[in-house]
């Protein structure tokens, strides 16, 4: 199972950052929505940077689609 937050090390590579202050700033240049621990270290969930980066469809612009039920009358 994967865990839920991006590691440590994760960040560092994600940001080029060693700093948790420098990560944060460059985790809002890149528009990734972060939190900030207690230890003053953002936090990046998997499942956004994962739809960030296109890994995973964004299922509010998916709409089903239906048949053309019209078409079979005619």
């Amino acid at each position: 199972m994967t865990d839920i937050f991006l590691t440590k090390d994760e960040v560092e590579t994600l940001t080029g950052r060693q700093r948790a202050s420098a990560q944060a700033a460059a985790l809002n240049r890149m528009g990734i929505v972060h939190t900030v621990r207690a230890d003053g270290r953002p936090l990046v969930l998997r499942a956004h940077l994962n739809k960030k980066m296109g890994a995973e469809p964004d299922t509010r612009a998916i709409k089903p689609s239906q048949p053309n039920w019209e078409a079979l009358h005619h």
